[in-house]
């Protein structure tokens, strides 16, 4: 091989290598990627697209998604429909307000900062405990009829014609839903205490409902006569705390399936009978009891 043959041979292997070198240094000094995730500046965000009454499950039409930064975004908020689409709102919505987890669940359950009483009528409330109340789990927004017993005395004029006595013998109970329709406005609970730990062996205890006759303050929407009527049952009907049971409806029954929008009035109220002893056991079969006639003999005169 001639000399300049191997001359170039020997130039160009370092320059090969001094390519190399400069290859891994530019490398080796380069920025790798972060390991840190990029913290998003904007997050799609769900919208009322209209109004959404108090107490109404959310539809489609009625939401939508924007994208808004993350500053300007509640940090409850949801990012996509399908997360509201179905729910009841807690809260009533305004067009163009974001839908958030507080929207659904009114706040803190059984805690009320404000009420909002809608325009002529009253909001009035009534105390109930876990079986008048639904297992106390009403919530803003509910709609509910109300039920009273009373216990009510039979009189006579006495034999003197000075007075009233009790006719014994007369079952004087009598049950009626005398409200339908009544909307919630907000819940009081008493604060929970928390359970003390098991002891050292012990296994925790399952969760579970308390049957602990726990008591809740439900206030409702109600117009000037049905006030009048809630407070007589609270003074007068027979049953404890407060002679009233609350019934829990359903809220598709408010709302127009034309206009999917809530009745102005409310649903056309059930007809019901009401409930005395002769009514069970004409209608519904209950036997009545036998009486036994008992005479005595006449006792002698002394």
């Amino acid at each position: 091989m001639k000399r300049s043959n191997r001359l170039v041979l020997l130039v160009g292997v370092f320059l090969a290598i001094v390519a190399f070198i400069g290859i891994f240094v530019v490398l080796g000094t380069g920025e790798r990627p972060s390991d840190t995730p990029t913290v998003p500046t904007e997050l799609p965000t769900v919208i009322a697209t209209q109004d959404i009454p108090l107490g109404t499950a959310i539809r489609a039409d009625q939401v939508t998604t924007e994208i808004k930064a993350v500053e300007a975004r509640d940090v409850d908020a949801f990012g996509d429909t399908s997360q509201v689409i179905g729910k009841i709102v807690r809260q009533p919505v305004t067009a163009g307000a974001a839908i958030t987890a507080t929207t659904l669940s009114g706040g803190q359950q059984g805690q009320i900062l404000d009420i909002q009483c809608p325009p002529t009528q009253r909001c009035m409330a009534v105390q109930v405990d876990q079986v008048s109340g639904v297992g106390t789990v009403i919530k803003t927004g509910d709609y509910v009829d109300m039920v009273v017993g009373f216990n009510v005395a039979v009189l006579s004029p006495d034999q003197a014609g000075t007075g009233f006595q009790v006719v014994p013998g007369i079952d004087g109970t009598t049950v009626k839903l005398i409200l339908q329709g009544l909307q919630v406005m907000g819940t009081l609970l008493p604060p929970t205490t928390a359970a003390p730990p098991p002891a050292e062996g012990q296994p925790a205890p399952s969760p579970g409902t308390v049957l602990s006759g726990q008591q809740e303050i439900v206030i409702l929407s109600v117009s000037a006569q049905q006030a009048e009527v809630i407070k007589f049952a609270q003074l007068k009907a027979s049953e404890p705390p407060s002679g009233i049971t609350l019934v829990l409806r359903s809220a598709s029954d408010f709302i127009d399936p034309t206009t999917n929008l809530p009745f102005p009035n409310g649903p056309v109220p059930d007809t019901t009978s009401g409930i005395i002893f002769r009514v069970l056991v004409e209608e519904y079969g209950v036997l009545p009891p036998n009486i036994i006639e008992v005479v005595l003999p006449t006792p002698e005169a002394p």
